[in-house]
């Protein structure tokens, strides 16, 4: 057995496994919290609900082993998609209508 030339090649224990879980936990949470923002504020959940399925993708996609000039793209791709879910969320509560118990 030959040792692999790139450290981030190896897969010491279940770390990809892990890494898989993670972010599907963190789709299923978002999953959640758009079904909860849907009953009341439609315009929101959905965009949430479609980010819960974009998350689940990528996790999908950063788990999968690559090798090459493959895993530099998919890096960038997840940094760009990550990116734009942040701003979405970003724009969604700056942007959104105040609800009414907060004013004072």
């Amino acid at each position: 057995m030959t040792p692999a030339e790139d450290i981030e090649d190896t897969d010491p224990g279940l770390a990809r496994d892990r890494t898989e879980l993670s972010w599907t936990r963190t789709a299923i949470s978002f999953a959640a919290l758009g079904g909860a923002i849907l009953k009341s504020r439609p315009y929101a959940g959905i965009p949430i609900l479609a980010l819960s399925a974009l998350i689940w993708k990528l996790g999908r996609l950063a788990g999968a082993p690559a090798a090459g000039p493959g895993r530099s793209r998919r890096l960038l791709l997840i940094a760009v998609a990550v990116t734009g879910v942040s701003l979405v969320a970003l724009a969604l509560t700056l942007l959104g209508p105040e609800p009414a118990g907060l004013r004072p």
